[in-house]
């Protein structure tokens, strides 16, 4: 017999009964019930119920186990009463009578209990991992993860991509975060910088002539941390195509997607039409570049309706150029207790307030109601029903102002005017492509202009384009959103250099900063560079959605903490004395 194990804990059933077994595993919780000793013997694969009765000639040694100890068990296998069957188990016909045992590890006291669903805090949670990992839901997350990342590697095989590894160190490149710079011992006072991204040598691999290329990118990032973000990196599938246009890129990537969620997804319904909606639509609509269309609300402009008005906070603001009114609807939302709950939903995201009309019977007619109403008359809350397409029970919200100042809170009263109303189907996952991306952004304080995506990507309009006002050219950028996150990021490349130069060039960068910081990249483009466009998608993010959590790092293996700390192996950490000399560094203390 093996050493440790002739079967795992999940394999046993009734054609075993009689067998003498051998199992290795955890011990998840003992149960004494009256001098008989039952164990719930746990593995990787599953769970087997094994017992000891004071017959047995080990029932001294069993009695000493505590949970977590790792041990191994002889014993033969029983079929168990028929009242006694467990149906939840794969093994929940058989039990093991224990005949001989050996303690492979014991345990310690237990920082956290590894059986039951009991809330931890984050700290012990991260600090403790491996523990954190023996649980059932981090078990069947990561073994999700696994599946995935096979399962997408299948799927771009299928479709003739290849996968091809890039560097780890490398030199620094812009994608709108931090590098992590690494120090360089030959090159003193030099610095390589783990890649944000694989960007600059998948187009690399372009132009060296393989027309597909695919990998599972780790993404190194210092950036401050969300609930679906990690502080420091993260993996992707990131692809790229030689000779293609925006479309063929969204033809290829959208089937491996859809596929992996209608594999994982646990039954739940996935859009097979992904509607592509342009930046600017999605801002004005739901106030967000990545919006969540389980929610069918949609915002709309309603400015006309009050200007010159008799609701003065919205005239007087409608005077000040850049501003207006917008609504959301909300249907069934009609009571003044919902829009009292919604505008003290709007004061803790830092609002004044949010406006509001409801429609309700009165006396057998339909009445507008709120203090709007009464301020801008029947006529004008008339036509705001019929624009918002509301009746009696429906209400609408209202927010002014330059909507950089108000968009973000007016997409979050939208999730939660959907939440609230039970109007967002939780049972369905919905794609969109949000498009045509602004190329540029000006600072708001100091009017300076830059990237505001991905710098590398193709001006619509090509080279005549970028003679314009920077501010209105767009790019052949585009996001994949997914309930509410952002899935994918991807673009049609800029593989000509003087539409490269010029594009740096309304940046603030010269022609000699460009070729200092991508001269490899530039200068490969003077030799026959060929069209081609990508994407990456987050790993981590579509485990995250398939898995049903709410923070990533649920999803990971060893994540760090908020502040960018693995507790568990004390990282960052402070350096030796004698590698800061061998390279040439000095830390200076902050005040």
């Amino acid at each position: 017999m093996h050493a440790f194990r002739s079967h795992t804990c999940a394999d046993l059933n009734k054609t075993h009964v009689d067998q003498t077994v051998r199992l290795s595993g955890w011990v998840h919780r003992v149960r004494d019930h009256g001098g008989v000793l039952f164990i719930d013997l746990r593995d990787h694969y599953g769970m087997t119920q094994v017992l000891c009765d004071p017959d047995s000639p080990v029932f001294s040694q069993v009695e000493a186990v505590r949970s977590e100890w790792c041990i191994r068990i002889d014993g033969s296998v029983k079929a168990r009463d028929e009242s006694l069957i467990n149906s939840k188990l794969s093994t929940g016909e058989i039990e093991v009578y224990i005949r001989d045992i050996e303690v492979l590890g014991d345990a310690a006291e237990l920082p956290l209990m590894v059986f039951g669903d009991q809330d931890y805090p984050e700290e012990t949670r991260l600090r403790y991992r491996y523990l954190d990992l023996r649980r059932e839901k981090l078990q069947r997350n990561m073994i999700l993860r696994s599946d995935v990342v096979a399962s997408i590697r299948k799927r771009m095989w299928d479709l003739d991509f290849r996968e091809y590894q890039t560097p780890i160190i490398t030199a620094s490149s812009p994608e709108g975060a931090r590098d992590f710079l690494v120090p360089s011992r030959q090159h003193p006072g030099k610095f390589y910088a783990l890649p944000q991204a694989p960007q600059q040598f998948k187009q690399l691999i372009m132009v060296s002539g393989f027309d597909k290329y695919f990998q599972i990118a780790p993404c190194f990032r210092d950036e401050d941390p969300r609930a679906d973000r990690s502080p420091t990196d993260f993996y992707q599938l990131d692809l790229e195509m030689s000779f293609v246009e925006q479309q063929d890129v969204f033809d290829t990537i959208q089937p491996v997607v859809g596929g992996i969620f209608e594999e994982f997804g646990g039954g739940r319904k996935v859009d097979q039409t992904w509607e592509q909606i342009s930046y600017k639509d999605a801002a004005l609509w739901y106030g967000t570049d990545k919006p969540d269309l389980r929610n069918p609300l949609k915002m709309q402009r309603v400015s006309d309706h009050f200007r010159d008005s008799g609701f003065a906070i919205f005239a007087k603001l409608l005077e000040q150029e850049g501003t207006e009114i917008r609504a959301i609807p909300a249907p069934t939302g009609g009571s003044r207790k919902f829009c009292d709950r919604m505008n003290a939903f709007a004061q803790k995201e830092g609002l004044p307030g949010m406006g509001y009309i409801f429609w309700r019977e009165s006396d057998g007619e339909m009445e507008a109601a709120g203090p709007l109403a009464k301020n801008i008359g029947p006529e004008r809350t008339e036509a705001i029903r019929q624009q918002l397409r509301l009746g009696v029970g429906d209400a609408a919200f209202f927010l002014g102002g330059k909507p950089a100042a108000f968009e973000k809170v007016a997409g979050k009263a939208r999730v939660a005017i959907g939440d609230a109303l039970k109007l967002t189907d939780q049972d369905r996952f919905a794609f969109a492509w949000i498009v045509d991306f602004p190329m540029y952004e000006a600072d708001e304080e100091t009017g300076k202009i830059d990237f505001s995506h991905n710098p590398f990507s193709m001006p619509q309009g090509g080279l005549a384009a970028l003679e314009a006002d920077p501010l209105s050219v767009l790019g052949y950028q585009y996001d994949l959103a997914c309930n509410g996150y952002e899935l994918i990021s991807g673009a049609i490349r800029n593989h000509k250099p003087e539409i490269m130069f010029k594009a740096f060039e309304l940046a603030g960068y010269g022609a000699d900063e460009v070729t200092k910081r991508f001269g490899g990249m530039v200068n490969a483009f003077k030799y026959g560079a060929p069209p081609h466009g990508g994407c990456a998608a987050g790993i981590d993010r579509i485990v995250m959605l398939l898995a049903d959590e709410a923070n990533i790092r649920e999803v990971i293996m060893f994540p760090m903490n908020q502040r960018a700390e693995d507790l568990m192996m004390a990282a960052p950490s402070e350096p030796m004395a004698d590698q800061l000399m061998e390279l040439g560094l000095r830390v200076i203390p902050q005040d």
